[in-house]
């Protein structure tokens, strides 16, 4: 008997607001720096590219090109998308 898979889609674990920074913060922290970024990348898949770059005003084509690894996101790129996603960056003190 054959077992039959699907591939992994993250958004079908991320359901509340509270999971997915928990995601991306996790992915923040991992020793890859690439995680952060396909973490946000699979949270912006998830909500929608195409609405996300229309709430944003960033193009598709750029947002594609950023989660690829094709392109560099600046800062206030990020900002952006983290600010559409409800997501916010605290810094603390690392501990001793």
């Amino acid at each position: 008997m054959k077992t039959e898979t699907k591939p992994l889609d993250i958004k079908d674990f991320l359901h509340t607001d509270a999971e997915l920074a928990d995601y991306i913060n996790d992915a923040y922290h991992d020793d890859d720096p690439r995680m952060f970024l396909i973490a946000i990348g699979n949270a912006v898949k998830s909500k929608g590219v195409s609405t996300v770059a229309q709430e944003t005003g960033l193009g598709r084509e750029s947002l594609y090109k950023i989660f690829s690894g094709a392109a560099s996101p600046n800062w206030s790129t990020l900002k952006r998308l983290l600010d559409n996603l409800g997501i916010e960056i605290t810094l603390q003190a690392k501990r001793a």
